[in-house]
């Protein structure tokens, strides 16, 4: 009977994150394809790419009802998947399906040159992905968050190979500027970067910092001359802020990421001068700021924290590895057990990616609604706009931001009572609750104009009564 040691522990922890990840991965697999929507984000996303390909406007104002507040890049990537594949929802989940897998290659690769060993090297990605599997619904989702990243990372991927290259600091600024003109709130990792190289290679940190700020001006010219408004009007959308929501979010967030700061914070004293470790505390730092700040954000999800994850990831390498003996497997599995412990206790948890049969009979009722949609000729509105995507709905309004506009004053909701008075809308969908989406002046024109037909686990629909 073999013996155990401490790498075989090791192995065994890998190997539960590992297993964790599979069972997660292979439920976003399978629903892959379906016509279920997951968060309105994919609608919304596929909404733009399908006007892109059209060759409508992919910026179209501000009397729009249907706002783009994001860069442009994910709309082209994804547009070309879905000529491909034939539905922009699915090809965005594919997009970020495969981005996430990028992310997971460039950490075990930047693991690898921290001097981490075959075992160790691969714990990073782990983390991060599993990470992102029990906490977040972002993995195969249709959303540019995690496409953002691996363009980041990559970035970062060509720094570390030449870092005192003038040729791989162009290329590096490239990538980061690149990440940006996918999505906006991805900055830290340029950020830490640059403060990592001014204390490292001060000539190298000035050189990433122009190229970088040549690149973005060229860039943001360019999007001017291409879409006739600046991307930075674009991305300041009217949003309410909320302290109380910041805490609560990051509270939650340090549930599953507490340890990892304590073994980064204290492998930061003991090993100050090393480059690897100041590397990972710098961008661990600046990405929690960053993060955080956004965090309080009305409609902000964990994903503004993606990059603190990917820093925090990175780290653990670095932490486990310069631990001997039977400390090594124990402290990866104290690393992991706040994400094992939750998929082993959250019963919601489980029911989404443990109960396929749920899935199935949650995949039939969606088809329902969206064939139920598609039934009542005439325009839609919807909360879950990926519903009037696949039903065939023109686009009519983006209830989240347009919300955010109602609510904070910068616009009047006049215009959509009125349109919901005159019963213009064929069919109408809410998540499930109250419908105040778009206000209490809006929910009580439906109130009067429309009926309440159905309710399932996909929201509540009306009809012009």
């Amino acid at each position: 009977m073999t013996k155990p040691t401490p790498r075989l522990a090791l192995v065994a922890v890998l190997t539960l994150l590992g297993l964790l990840c599979a069972i997660a991965l292979w439920r976003v697999v399978t629903v892959l394809g379906l016509t279920m929507a997951f968060d309105p984000n994919e609608g919304w996303n596929a909404y733009h790419t399908a006007a892109l390909m059209r060759g409508q406007a992919l910026y179209p104002g501000h009397a729009a009802y249907l706002v783009n507040n994001y860069p442009p890049l994910s709309f082209y990537v994804v547009g070309v998947v879905g000529l491909i594949v034939g539905d922009n929802i699915v090809a965005g989940r594919l997009v970020s399906l495969l981005a996430v897998a990028a992310i997971a290659l460039a950490m075990t690769i930047l693991a690898r040159r921290q001097g981490a060993d075959r075992a160790v090297c691969v714990l990073p990605a782990l983390w991060f992905l599993a990470g992102l599997l029990v906490t977040t619904d972002y993995v195969g989702m249709d959303d540019p968050q995690l496409l953002a990243h691996a363009v980041s990372i990559a970035g970062l991927l060509v720094l570390t190979q030449k870092p005192s290259s003038r040729t791989g600091v162009a290329a590096a600024a490239l990538l980061f500027v690149a990440a940006f003109f996918v999505k906006h709130n991805v900055v830290a990792l340029p950020v830490a970067a640059f403060l990592w190289l001014l204390l490292d290679n001060r000539k190298r940190a000035f050189e990433l910092a122009a190229f970088g700020a040549l690149f973005l001006v060229v860039g943001l010219i360019a999007f001017r001359l291409a879409y006739g408004v600046s991307l930075l009007a674009v991305v300041a959308t009217a949003r309410l802020y909320s302290v109380d929501q910041l805490v609560a979010a990051l509270l939650h967030w340090l549930y599953w990421t507490g340890f990892a700061i304590l073994a980064l914070a204290v492998l930061t004293w003991v090993r100050p001068r090393n480059a690897a470790v100041r590397f990972a505390a710098i961008y661990a730092a600046v990405a929690i700021a960053i993060g955080s700040y956004f965090l309080g954000g009305a409609g902000v999800d964990p994903n503004v924290m993606f990059d603190a994850d990917i820093a925090l990831g990175l780290s653990l390498a670095l932490v486990v590895q310069r631990i001997a003996g039977w400390m090594r497997p124990a402290a990866a599995l104290v690393l992991a057990a706040p994400l094992l412990f939750t998929a082993a206790t959250d019963k919601e948890w489980q029911a989404v990616y443990l109960d396929f049969h749920a899935v199935a009979e949650e995949s039939f009722i969606a088809r329902g609604d969206i064939a139920f949609m598609a039934a009542h000729k005439g325009p839609g509105l919807c909360e879950m706009l990926a519903f009037c995507y696949w039903a065939g709905k023109p686009p009519a309004v983006d209830m989240f931001n347009v919300g955010q506009q109602f609510e904070t004053g910068s616009r009047s909701d006049a215009e959509v009572v009125r349109d919901v008075a005159a019963k213009r809308y064929a069919v109408i969908q809410f998540d499930p609750g109250e419908p105040y989406a778009l206000g209490e002046n809006v929910a009580n024109a439906v109130m009067r104009s429309y009926r309440l037909h159905h309710s399932d686990d996909f929201g509540t629909f009306y009809v012009p009564k």
